[in-house]
């Protein structure tokens, strides 16, 4: 018998979401990091507003928190795959196809860079986004998936209401 803290009605779409998600974070950040070597070589403009580049991210969204001590670092390792199986569980008590996408996106997110934590000891970032003298600050994929998927949760927050009390 299944528990109702492993596994439920969208467990596989949530599974699925995740994993193609993680997988196609890694794989760009395997290319940065190790195909390329962005390290040792030049920027790659894509766009004239999105660039591709490396940076080293030892801390949280926006670099906040940096931690450059192996301690800091190992508990941000370890939040993230907290954060993750409490995602995972969210998900598993949802009810809801189009929240358990959203928590799809964000445990991708999640997973993709808590793998970087754990392997690297910070998160490869790599997309660069700019506009004339706006610059938005440098994100991966997994940074995309979960805010996309934060984006769902506002908006299903919002809309899924109106239709319970109507």
């Amino acid at each position: 018998m299944k528990s109702q803290w492993t596994w439920g009605r969208y467990s596989p779409l949530i599974a699925l979401i995740a994993t193609i998600g993680a997988a196609l974070d890694q794989l760009a950040k395997i290319w940065v990091v190790h195909i390329y070597d962005m390290a040792n070589n030049v920027f790659i403009s894509v766009l004239p507003v999105l660039d591709i580049v490396l940076v080293w991210n030892r801390g949280v969204s926006y670099g906040l928190f940096q931690q450059d001590h192996p301690i800091g670092r190992w508990a941000l390792a370890v939040f993230t795959v907290l954060a993750a199986i409490a995602i995972w569980v969210w998900g598993v008590r949802s009810s809801s196809k189009p929240l358990s996408i959203y928590l799809g996106l964000i445990l991708a997110g999640a997973i993709g860079n808590g793998i970087d934590r754990i392997y690297y000891g910070q998160v490869v970032d790599y997309l660069y986004f700019h506009v004339n003298s706006f610059s938005w600050y440098v994100f991966n994929l997994a940074d995309v998936w979960i805010v996309l998927g934060a984006a769902g949760l506002f908006w299903d927050s919002l809309f899924s209401k109106k239709k319970k009390k109507t």
